[in-house]
C-alpha cells in the first residue's frame, strides 16, 4: 500500500501536470525540432527559446516520485500517456496494485523523453517494468527510422541506469480519421516495424494494440479519439484490457 504521504505528492504532481497540459498549446511551444536528431535529448522550449516552465516543473515532481524509490511500474510518453491521469479508476482497476507511476507530458518529443530519463526520472527507483509509448510528435519533424532509433535509446537508457527493469514498448498508436491515404499511419507502421524487429523479447518487449482502436475499414471514430489523436474513457478502457495481461507476466 502506499504511504499517505506518497498519495498526497502524487495527487499533487498529477494536478500540476493536467494544469500544465492544460495550458500546454503548439502556439507556445518552440518549433519542432528538425534540426536535432530524434535520439538526441533536448529540453522543451518555448519559442522565445526560455526554458517551458510546466516542462520543468513537471519533470522536477517526477524526479521528487523516482526518489522515493516505490515505483513499480512506470509509464513513460506524451500527452497520450498522461491523458491517464483523467481516468483515474481506470488506472487503479488496470494497475493500482503495482505501485505504478505515470510520467507522462503533453507535447513530448522522443527528445524530451531522453531529456528527462537522463536528468533524474530514474534517479532512485528501479521499477520492475517501464511501459514506453512515444513518438508519435516526432512524425512531422523526423524520418521513421529516426523515430525508430530514437525508440531504442530511450529503451537502452532506461535498461543501462535500471539493469533490472524490462522494459515494454507499445506501437505508436494510430492516428488521423480516415486509413487511406494517410501519411502519418504509413510513417507510424515503418516505425513500428523496426522497433518489433529490435526488441529481443528478453528484456526488450513489444506489443502494438493499435487495431484494438480501428474500425473493421481502418478507420477510427470520435466514439474512441474525438479528435483522432487522443483516447477517450472507451480507449483508455481497450488500452487497459489490451495490455493487461502482458503488464502482470512481465512484471512477475
Amino acid at each position: 500500500m502506499n504511504r499517505p504521504a506518497d498519495v498526497v505528492l502524487r495527487l499533487l504532481i498529477a494536478a500540476l501536470a493536467l494544469v500544465d497540459a492544460a495550458a500546454d498549446d503548439a502556439a507556445v511551444l518552440g518549433p519542432p525540432m528538425a534540426t536535432q536528431s530524434a535520439d538526441v535529448a533536448a529540453v522543451k522550449r518555448l519559442k522565445d527559446g526560455s526554458l517551458h516552465p510546466g516542462f520543468q516543473r513537471t519533470h522536477e515532481g517526477f524526479v521528487t516520485i523516482a526518489r522515493s524509490g516505490r515505483t513499480k511500474l512506470l509509464f513513460i510518453g506524451d500527452s497520450i500517456t498522461e491523458g491517464w491521469r483523467r481516468h483515474q479508476a481506470i488506472w487503479d482497476g488496470a494497475f493500482g496494485t503495482y505501485h505504478a507511476d505515470n510520467f507522462g507530458i503533453g507535447w513530448d518529443r522522443t527528445q524530451n523523453v531522453l531529456w528527462r530519463l537522463e536528468n533524474g526520472e530514474l534517479d532512485g527507483m528501479t521499477p520492475t517494468l517501464a511501459v514506453v509509448m512515444i513518438g508519435t510528435n516526432n512524425l512531422n519533424s523526423d524520418p521513421a527510422e529516426d523515430i525508430a532509433r530514437a525508440i531504442r535509446t530511450i529503451a537502452t537508457t532506461i535498461t543501462t541506469r535500471s539493469p533490472t527493469t524490462k522494459v515494454l514498448l507499445l506501437g505508436i498508436f494510430p492516428r488521423g480519421q480516415r486509413a487511406e491515404r494517410n501519411r502519418e499511419r504509413d510513417t507510424i507502421a515503418v516505425v513500428n516495424g523496426l522497433v518489433a524487429k529490435w526488441a529481443d523479447g528478453k528484456r526488450t518487449f513489444y506489443l502494438d494494440i493499435g487495431a484494438r482502436f480501428l474500425e473493421p475499414n481502418g478507420d477510427i471514430t470520435r466514439e474512441m479519439m474525438p479528435e483522432f489523436l487522443h483516447l477517450t474513457e472507451k480507449g483508455y478502457r481497450i488500452w487497459a484490457e489490451a495490455i493487461g495481461p502482458t503488464v502482470a507476466e512481465l512484471m512477475k
